[in-house]
């Protein structure tokens, strides 16, 4: 009887210790569903804002791109406004150089039959001189034909005033000329100043139609951009979606696992988190200095020692260990052949292959190899080391 109370005893203690470990067992499960759907709802959330922004961002884009196609309009007008006026001031200068080259041959063949009839002219002119008033008296002492001497009186005054007259003429048709000149050459002046003025007017149009039509090419790529971004972010979701039936619809059982959905780091460029507080000390050149200074892949932040170090994104540990001349490293895989590198760490809180979640805390800032503290942080995108500038949000 007494063994029998023993062996019942020792059946219950059994029983409740199976119990116990059901119910400890069921409660991690419980506890890892728990953890995945809010890290997978905490996804789903973010790519839904990120498809938002995107959408805005969209929306953007496609005003401003209406507004410079408007603008492109208005200049092409201009364009052809300008070039019809260079073209009428082409012409009318053209004709004006005409007139002037007319006008200046014309008082170039008015002055060589000055020079030519000026020998003759002033022969006459020297004789009519020579007289003067005392030829009156020598022809009358050398004629006796009083009728005569008026005939040869009057000859000379008519001759001396055909002269006269022909002198003013001729200078009078000069002096037209010359003015006719001087006013066309005026006219010319101005007409070459109105057709610069209209040929860089027309240049300045044509550049400012190409620099519009360079940023329509460049808001097209960037639509093209966002457009693929939104897709990628919305077959992320759709994966989430799932996943977070899967997960609801486990029930109390652990789900089956399954291949970690992540969001392509690509679609939040410009939006990532900064990698640590702290002003960037070094920027990123990416290649060799003129001055022979060293290449910098990345950059490198200001920030005291024992400073929290972030994932900008989620990924899995790639790397995470001492590495020559980084310190302590660790690597996260974003997927897609990219990449993201924290350097000159003071310890390291992660693990490789470790999943790592957007902000968690991969390990602290330590000094650098020159000796203040700063955490080096680089992004690698297709393989290539990028400016993490431009992916990290404005500050």
């Amino acid at each position: 009887m007494h063994g029998r109370r023993n062996l019942c005893a020792f059946v219950h203690s059994c029983i409740r210790a199976f119990s116990l470990t059901c119910i400890a067992g069921l409660s991690v499960a419980v506890l890892a569903q728990t953890a995945d759907r809010a890290r997978t709802e905490a996804l789903a959330a973010r790519a839904a804002q990120r498809i938002q922004a995107l959408q805005r961002e969209a929306d953007q884009l496609a005003s401003q791109e209406r507004t410079l196609l408007g603008d492109l309009r208005k200049l092409e007008i201009d364009r052809q406004i300008k070039s019809e006026e260079f073209h009428q001031a082409d012409t009318q200068l053209k004709q004006v150089q005409a007139q002037v080259s007319g006008a200046a041959a014309r008082i170039a063949e008015l002055e060589r039959q000055d020079l030519a009839e000026r020998p003759d002219l002033r022969a006459r002119v020297v004789e009519i001189y020579k007289l003067g008033q005392a030829r009156y008296l020598r022809l009358l002492l050398a004629t006796t034909d009083l009728r005569r001497l008026g005939e040869a009186s009057r000859a000379v005054a008519t001759l001396a005033k055909l002269d006269r007259e022909r002198v003013l003429s001729h200078q009078r048709t000069l002096d037209a000329l010359k003015e006719s000149r001087t006013s066309l050459e005026a006219r010319r002046t101005t007409l070459e100043s109105v057709r610069t003025a209209a040929s860089r007017a027309q240049a300045a149009a044509e550049r400012a139609a190409v620099a519009r039509n360079d940023l329509i090419r460049d808001i097209d790529r960037r639509r093209d951009l966002n457009a693929q971004f939104s897709g990628e972010l919305l077959a992320a979701q759709q994966k989430l979606q799932v996943a977070l039936r899967d997960v609801a619809g486990a029930g109390g059982a652990a789900p089956a696992a399954s291949e970690p959905v992540t969001l392509p780091i690509k679609a939040f460029r410009g939006d990532l988190d900064w990698p640590a507080a702290g002003a960037v000390r070094r920027r990123f050149s990416g290649r060799t200095a003129a001055s022979g200074a060293a290449a910098s892949n990345g950059i490198e932040i200001a920030a005291e020692e024992g400073t929290p170090a972030q994932a900008v994104h989620e990924g899995v540990v790639a790397f995470a260990d001492a590495f020559a001349g980084f310190g302590n490293l660790v690597i996260l895989d974003h997927g897609g052949q990219t990449f993201s590198l924290y350097g000159n760490l003071l310890d390291v809180a992660v693990a490789k292959g470790a999943r790592v979640d957007r902000g968690q805390r991969i390990g602290s800032v330590g000094a650098t190899p020159a000796g203040p503290a700063g955490l080096y942080f680089e992004l690698r995108v297709d393989g290539q080391a990028v400016d993490p500038l431009q992916w990290l949000k404005k500050r």
